[in-house]
């Protein structure tokens, strides 16, 4: 628990892995409100990043994958924040008329939510990003030349920003995304997306999170699966980051809330091969695998731990009525 009282939670869903819910643009959110009702939620961006929209709310921290292994390591800790100095990183590659939409975007998000951006830094040369479903149907991909987002973050930190947003230009998906817009594939950039703030996060220890940029910036008119509309009625992703930033916690080494304060993690049933779930299991904390979310993955109790520290649920809602 909190220092408070407070039960606290983690509810993850892994990115780019197929996942039945929290594999597209949001569509996880209304689960972890329901969850965050019970009690304060971590959560990875990916849970609740969702275009021009966000699933983010107050009773939830909003917390970055190689953060998240840090601190169920116990290597780090999360200090509650609240309208956090944010920067932003743009990859060079990024043509001028593109890069206008996003900086009204930045502009408008400043306006209405009162977001704190103190300044942009554009890299001093093409990030390179490549990304494709593996042969196992997961999302994937590198990041050529990391040395210049580090270089931008660099300056960025040295102006102020407490938190980093970055956004690099990607080809158009489309040919890989038939799938993904009928809810029933891959999101295929989501893979390389968490290889990028984990270039972030590692070497700074920030609160950071990525927002694609495409050169199409068209807004598609053909029908998709609600669970990826919301990526696909906005020319740019970037409202859902500035958001979910914004109240980040900070990254410590003492004094903030610790493994130690987690009640319970929360994972789909069939991707459970994480640090997370390794940690929790070792440190006594409830594990819910829960049967009506499954990934492309296929690392479940069954053929993994055989542990009766995991407890399986049909559902999200067993599993708030368990707690």
């Amino acid at each position: 628990m909190l220092e408070n009282g407070e039960k606290l939670g983690i509810f993850i869903v892994p990115t780019g892995v197929g996942a039945k819910i929290g594999g597209f643009a949001g569509d996880a959110s209304c689960y972890a409100r329901a969850f965050s009702e019970k009690s304060r939620l971590i959560v990875n961006p990916n849970v609740v990043n969702a275009g021009v929209f966000s699933g983010i709310n107050d009773k939830m921290f909003y917390v970055e994958g190689y953060i998240l292994d840090e601190f169920f390591k116990g290597n780090l800790e999360l200090l509650p924040s609240a309208h956090n100095k944010l920067g932003v990183i743009f990859d060079k590659a990024i043509p001028k008329n593109v890069l206008n939409i996003h900086l009204n975007t930045i502009g408008a998000v400043e306006t209405v939510y009162g977001v704190n951006v103190i300044g942009y830094e554009i890299t001093e040369t093409e990030v390179g990003i490549e990304f494709y479903i593996n042969e196992s149907g997961i999302s994937t991909g590198c990041v050529r030349n990391e040395a210049a987002l580090y270089n931008a973050a660099e300056k960025l930190l040295a102006r102020g920003a407490e938190a980093v947003v970055i956004v690099c230009l990607f080809d158009d998906p489309e040919e890989d995304n038939a799938d993904y817009m009928n809810a029933s594939g891959v999101d295929p950039v989501g893979g390389v997306e968490g290889i990028i703030s984990h270039c972030i996060s590692e070497k700074f220890q920030i609160p950071c999170a990525h927002s694609p940029a495409f050169e199409d910036f068209s807004i598609s008119t053909e029908l998709v699966s609600p669970k990826a509309a919301s990526e696909y009625i906005t020319p740019t992703f970037l409202p859902c980051v500035l958001l979910g930033l914004n109240n980040a916690p900070k990254i410590v080494k003492h004094g903030g809330i610790s493994v130690d304060n987690v009640d319970y993690l929360v994972m789909p049933h069939d991707s459970l091969g994480s640090t997370p779930v390794f940690e929790a299991i070792k440190r006594g904390i409830k594990v819910f695998a829960v049967k009506e979310n499954s990934t492309m993955l296929d690392v479940s109790n069954k053929n993994l731990f055989k542990s009766d520290k995991i407890i399986e649920v049909e559902t999200y809602e067993e599993c708030l009525n368990l707690l």
